[in-house]
């Protein structure tokens, strides 16, 4: 299937089905003599996997990672890096009932129209789970970048639904995002997206929201002129996530409510001999480069398609029926989008990281 690699000279290929024999990722271009430590990849997974609260899908997956290649006494050896986890919670059969039935807002009936088949069980390569190739490969990245650069990526739950955070995106840790279910930093906020996405279980509903990223100690220069933009790919990556339905950086679209005066970043002097802005509408990047500023970035995620209350669609034989689904879905995808937002800016800043290092500045 094509489609399914990522990067020029940080590149994942990832591989496998929701319901097959497990999902995984070989990487390319990982410079050699990397201390890679396998935990911190098993944190990320860990923060992807499903059944982690009674918030997300209740699929029972340790998401165990196994490194098959790439790697000895604890670093890589520049040649491929491939890791695999294994399904171990695969429930094919709980699918029978949508053999033949086109649910909405999937990717059923355009995935038959282009191959002329597809794998019913779960979505097959439709399916969030993919993103574990992801998010493995987007934890090497982090360690190669947190490396070479300081760099630290960092993305939160900033709104569902109609509910929204208040977040100081210079402050906000870790710690903060990962105290609550929901990954939203704001207590009082989690608390009401709490009960609005277990209300929407409840009623056999779901939610969407937008996540919020920031990606820290970004080295002036990465990125391209013209079609490779830093911000071209990073939106290129953030609509290939699952449910993703936009992007959004620095100012984005509040920025047409704004005048030229308003909106641009005026230089001054900065500490480390180089210029800084005193403001950040452009959200870390100018003419598709980073400057230095911190990288802001908003992706909004539509509302879960899969939902048990009943809907209206079609079967492979054009015929009108009543779907009713079943089996263990998100009610909310907002809470396990947060890694995979993180991943892909780690992918897109990684690969460009690289592309940096071959360019020659006299």
């Amino acid at each position: 299937m094509t489609g399914s690699s990522f990067g020029e000279r940080f590149r994942i290929s990832t591989f496998g089905e929701s319901h097959g024999g497990g999902v995984g990722v070989v990487i390319d271009g990982c410079p050699p003599r990397l201390a890679l430590d396998v935990e911190r990849v098993q944190f990320d997974l860990d923060r992807r996997r499903p059944g982690q609260s009674r918030l997300v899908t209740q699929r029972q997956e340790a998401d165990t990672v196994e490194v098959l290649s790439g790697m000895f006494e604890g670093r890589t050896l520049g040649s491929s890096l491939a890791m695999l986890v294994r399904n171990t919670d695969a429930r094919p059969n709980a699918y029978d009932h949508m053999k033949d039935v086109y649910r909405p807002s999937h990717a059923d009936y355009t995935t038959e129209a282009k191959f002329g088949t597809r794998n019913w069980q779960g979505g097959g390569r439709a399916s969030a789970r993919e993103t574990i190739g992801r998010v493995a490969g987007a934890a090497v990245a982090r360690q190669l970048l947190e490396t070479v650069a300081g760099v630290e990526v960092l993305a939160w739950v900033s709104s569902v639904a109609s509910i929204a955070a208040e977040v100081d995106v210079e402050a906000v840790t870790l710690d903060a995002v990962e105290a609550d279910a929901t990954r939203c930093p704001d207590a009082q906020a989690a608390s009401t997206m709490t009960d609005a996405i277990e209300e929407a279980r409840r009623n056999g509903d779901s939610l969407g929201g937008v996540v919020t990223c920031v990606a820290r100690n970004v080295p002036a220069g990465l990125g391209e002129p013209v079609f490779d933009k830093l911000d071209a790919d990073l939106a290129k990556a953030m609509i290939s996530l699952p449910a993703a339905k936009g992007f959004e950086i620095g100012s984005g679209f509040g920025g047409t409510l704004m005048t030229g005066l308003q909106h641009n970043d005026p230089f001054e002097p900065g500490p480390d001999g180089a210029p800084r802005t005193t403001t950040n509408h452009s959200g870390g990047v100018q003419g598709g480069i980073s400057n230095g500023a911190d990288i802001v970035m908003r992706v909004a995620f539509k509302p879960t398609g899969t939902i048990s209350s009943a809907q209206k669609t079609v079967d492979r034989d054009n015929n009108p029926v009543t779907l009713e689904a079943k089996g263990r879905h998100d009610p909310c995808v907002l809470p396990r989008a947060v890694p995979m937002v993180e991943a892909m800016t780690l992918l897109v800043l990684a690969d460009h990281w690289l592309r940096q290092q071959s360019t020659d500045v006299l």
